[in-house]
This record gives structure tokens, C-alpha cells and sequence, in this order.
């Protein structure tokens, strides 16, 4: 649903809105697909209150889901410094093995370069040594802009299982609790067809599906495609700049398979609609589009950046959850349906006590109906 911006839509200000604290989920529900959800019909110009397993009351045969398949990393390690301070590393990007380790050096030790925030009493100095384990040990190799560190991992066994055991989720700043973390989060932050590690932050339009909900959508003719975003810790990086045209958008890796490409296609050639899961799923797909709307395979670091005034070429509809103030995913949401109903639909999801943020309910934005 293309529409001419207007000058508003380009000011931070304009995307502003009052958020009670008690809104911002804080642990998930008992259930994924029981959390709420509010329907904004756009054609219509009306909105529902439903039940986010209502969901498949507004898919029809032909049409094709586009779920992004990231999965999250336990990329929050907490150990101590030489001085026996504590510290912690949240690594920003999923580790790749340095070339030419090998099967490690004689005692069994690879290497890994990462680069991450660090967080303690004092910052660690280049060449500081950061203990997680005695099979898992970093080398601070160089302070970054923006308090980000270079860090090299040296570790004995398998990396991934490391920081399995090692490692926390690493959950979004706006999730405060006395007890941290729990075991919990390990599955629910984390949606039930993740397959691909590499994300920082989860998907989480896609946290409300359950396999049985996603088994009773394809019994109704509807097909589902995966993609991949590693959502980035960018996401959450705050917009600095009054016009929200100048802000830069932060790169993540992504691909498009043949198959996931090929399906778009068929699906909107036979007329079809394309429901994306989430605003990851939305970058990916519009990223690998073509001039004519053809998505073709792509794989590499998307750094698309959408805000109103954006030509959509291939989504058609979108569930996504509650976005923060002032963020480029609150941009994109108004690009595809405009500030002024999403803004309206904040202050009534607000007002019937709705829960936002990763944790929380969900929109369904419906741009267009099935044809017939």
C-alpha cells in the first residue's frame, strides 16, 4: 500500500509515542501462538482484536509465508579479567574460525576473531586476557569506535558447543529482571524452524509460531518459504538524526535461496500475496527483488533501508510485533502502510494494555486481500 510521504513522515519526532513501562513484555507467555493479536485491515480501514493462532483466518490457498530461519547465538559470555575483575563479551557477529587453524596447534587450541562490546569496571587494554573457561580464552587485540573491542578466542573443542555451555542469550536492553536470564530463553527466544546460527537478536514476529500452527497454514494451500537475516545488535542502535533520511542502517548478512526465490515468484505470478514474518523477512525479500519485482538468489550484506516513500515490489502483507519509538523497524512498518494508521493502532494496542517488544503481541498488516 504505496503512498506519498508527506514532510512529517521524515522527522524522528513524528515517530514518537508514550509507552507505559507494565506494556513492555518482559517473559514470554506460557504458550507462543496464545499471545495476542490485533488485525489492521488497511483496505478496510478497521482493526480486530484476535488470538494469534486466529492468524490462519486471514491466509488464502495460493498465498506463500516468508519466514527468516536465523537462529540466535548464546553470544553473552561472562567471565573475569587477569585482575579477577568480572567481565563480559557480547559477541556481535557469529564467530568464523581463522584460516589456516587447522586441527588447532599442538596442545588442541584454534583461534577465532570476533568483535563484540565489552562490559566491566574498567575497559579492558589491548593484549588484556579474558578467561570464560579453561578451554575458552580471549586476547583484547584492539578498542573500536563506540566501545566495541576486537577480540581473539582461543578455545580446545568445539566452538559452537562452547558457547552452548558457556554462553547466554543474549536479550534485548529493554528486558530487566532480577533473576536474569533463565533457561527458558534458550527456547523461547528462539523460533521453532531456526536452523541457521548467526543472529544477535531474534526474528521475533516469528517467536508466536508453533509447528502445529504453521501445519494447519500449509493444510490451507498456503506454501512457506524460509530466508536468512542474521538480525545484528544494530537493530537496536538508536536513530541520531532529525531528518530519518540521513540515518545510516546498520548491514546484515542474508540469503536468498533459489528455491525460497522461485517460490515468491510462482506465487506472485499465479496471484498470490506474500505475507512476510517479521521486518528481517521484509528487507531480505525486497533486497533480492529485482526493478521488475522478480526476487532473484542473493546472498551477502543487506543494508537496505526502508522508510516511507519506499515502492514495494514484492510484500504484500506483514506480521510483525510492537516496534520502539523513533526506530528504523517502526520506519519500515509506516513505509508499508503509513505512519498515521500505525501510530493510530500503537495508541489503541497501548490502550488495550497490549504487550510490546521481542516478548510481546503481535499486528497483522493487511495490505491486500485475496483476489475473487
Amino acid at each position: 500500500m504505496d503512498s506519498m510521504p508527506s514532510n512529517a513522515d521524515f522527522f524522528l519526532a513524528s515517530y514518537n509515542f508514550v509507552l507505559p513501562e507494565e506494556n513492555i513484555a518482559q517473559h514470554p507467555l506460557a504458550r507462543r501462538d496464545s499471545s495476542r493479536l490485533l488485525v489492521v485491515d488497511c483496505l478496510a480501514e478497521e482493526s480486530r482484536d484476535r488470538q494469534f493462532s486466529d492468524i490462519c483466518d486471514y491466509f488464502a490457498p495460493g498465498d506463500l509465508l516468508v519466514v527468516n530461519n536465523t537462529r540466535v547465538f548464546p553470544a553473552r559470555l561472562l567471565g573475569r579479567k587477569e585482575t579477577g575483575g568480572k567481565v563480559e563479551l557480547l559477541i556481535l557477529e557469529y564467530p568464523v574460525t581463522e584460516a589456516g587453524a587447522g586441527d588447532g596447534d599442538s596442545e588442541g587450541w584454534h583461534q577465532a576473531e570476533v568483535v563484540g562490546l565489552v562490559k566491566s569496571a574498567k575497559r579492558p587494554q589491548p593484549e588484556g586476557k579474558l578467561f570464560f573457561s579453561e578451554n575458552l580464552v580471549g586476547t583484547v587485540r584492539e578498542l573500536l569506535p563506540d566501545g566495541k573491542v576486537r577480540v581473539v578466542l582461543r578455545y580446545r573443542g568445539d566452538l559452537a558447543g562452547l558457547l552452548e555451555v558457556h554462553g547466554q542469550m543474549p536479550l534485548p536492553p529493554y528486558i530487566h529482571r532480577e533473576e536474569g536470564q533463565t533457561e527458558e530463553d534458550r527456547q523461547r527466544y528462539q523460533t521453532v524452524y531456526a536452523e541457521n546460527p548467526g543472529a544477535v537478536a531474534a526474528p521475533t514476529a516469528g517467536l508466536h509460531f508453533t509447528p502445529e500452527l504453521l501445519a494447519r497454514i500449509q493444510a490451507q494451500g498456503v506454501r512457506v518459504a524460509q530466508v536468512t537475516l542474521h538480525v545484528g545488535y544494530g537493530t537496536f542502535a538508536p536513530v541520531r538524526v532529525e531528518d530519518i533520511r540521513e540515518h545510516a542502517i546498520h548491514a546484515e548478512y542474508l540469503k536468498v535461496s533459489e528455491e525460497a526465490a522461485a517460490l515468491v515468484n510462482e506465487t506472485k505470478a499465479a496471484g498470490g500475496r506474500i505475507w512476510a514474518v517479521g521486518t528481517t523477512s521484509v528487507r531480505a525479500l525486497e533486497f533480492a527483488a529485482e526493478v521488475s519485482g522478480q526476487v532473484v538468489a542473493r546472498s551477502g550484506f543487506c543494508d537496505l533501508y526502508i522508510y516511507p516513500g519506499y515502492q514495494f515490489r514484492v510484500v504484500d502483507n506483514l506480521i510483525t510485533n510492537f516496534h520502539l519509538p523513533q526506530s528504523s523497524l517502526l520506519f519500515l512498518v509506516s513505509a508499508l502502510v503509513g505512519r498515521g494508521r500505525i501510530l493510530a493502532a500503537y495508541r489503541e494496542a497501548v490502550g488495550k494494555g497490549y504487550r510490546f517488544y521481542s516478548y510481546g503481541d503481535a499486528m497483522a498488516l493487511i495490505a491486500r486481500h485475496p483476489r475473487g
